[in-house]
């Protein structure tokens, strides 16, 4: 009987953690890599201990080197379970991976295009043939530029940037005339010349992929929208430096996946 006990509590040890009658599980938050891989995991932990905590279920933020390794990753889809990304993604992964639009970022963001203020330049067209660093296609900041200079023969010389930080590094550095880069993150440096801004386009989006079940994809989006009434919410908040997060419908991404028109894969 000593034997039969010992061998039930060895079993009870190893039984998958549950939170009331619903199975505790491992999801992974995926975010587009505009930051270096390390600062998005520390800038959006907060986010992904929060919806732990309110749903019983591990969170794990995701980075990805660049946008050409998160592409191919969108492609297959495998353990991306939630995702926090750009409109013209967010739109793609909905039409063609059955994505759920759960919650958004307030407002709208665009891109810009800076200079350092040694190198001071009015009209994009003083770019021509100069140096510009980007993100990879199919980032956002790729598609917009490329949109920028429809004339094949007035082009400038693109110079891929891994993320943001190293693109606005070497605007500073002189090592490139410019780069494009998300507006918010101009006032984070000192010493930039903003050229232009892009038209702004819906602010990113969390999405659940469909292996994600309907009733913890719901219990994450009301963990967001209510966040904002909550003191642990506006503590998360406050440490993404947001001011919450509201509701969302697919129809607000429709049509942004045009821009991805022409990108390999699509």
């Amino acid at each position: 009987m000593r034997y039969f006990f010992i061998s039930l509590v060895v079993c009870l040890l190893h039984l998958p953690v549950t939170t009331g009658n619903v199975l505790a599980g491992k999801y992974y938050l995926s975010v587009q890599p505009v930051l270096p891989p390390e600062q998005i995991e520390q800038s959006y932990r907060p986010l992904a201990n929060y919806l732990s905590r309110k749903t019983g279920h591990d969170f794990v933020v995701v980075s990805y080197r660049n946008f050409l390794t998160y592409w191919v990753k969108m492609q297959k889809s495998k353990d991306m379970h939630f995702v926090l990304d750009a409109a013209h993604f967010t739109d793609y992964r909905v039409q063609r991976k059955d994505y759920k639009v759960l919650a958004k970022l307030p407002d709208t963001v665009s891109f810009s295009v800076v200079t350092s203020e040694d190198n001071f330049v009015f009209e994009m067209e003083e770019l021509i043939s100069k140096r510009i660093a980007t993100m990879p296609s199919p980032g956002m900041g790729a598609v917009r530029l490329n949109e920028m200079f429809p004339n094949p023969v007035q082009l400038p010389f693109y110079i891929q940037s891994s993320n943001s930080v190293e693109a606005v590094n070497r605007v500073l550095d002189g090592s490139v005339d410019a780069a494009i880069i998300p507006s918010p993150l101009v006032g984070s440096f000192e010493g930039l010349n903003t050229v232009t801004s892009t038209e702004p386009v819906p602010h990113m989006a969390l999405s659940a992929s469909p292996e994600v079940p309907v009733d913890i994809a719901d219990s994450v989006r009301q963990a967001l929208i209510e966040a904002q009434n909550t003191e642990e919410g506006k503590q998360m908040l406050g440490e993404l430096n947001v001011e919450s997060f509201e509701e969302a419908s697919p129809d607000a991404y429709a049509g942004y996946a045009d821009l991805l028109e022409g990108v390999f894969g699509y």
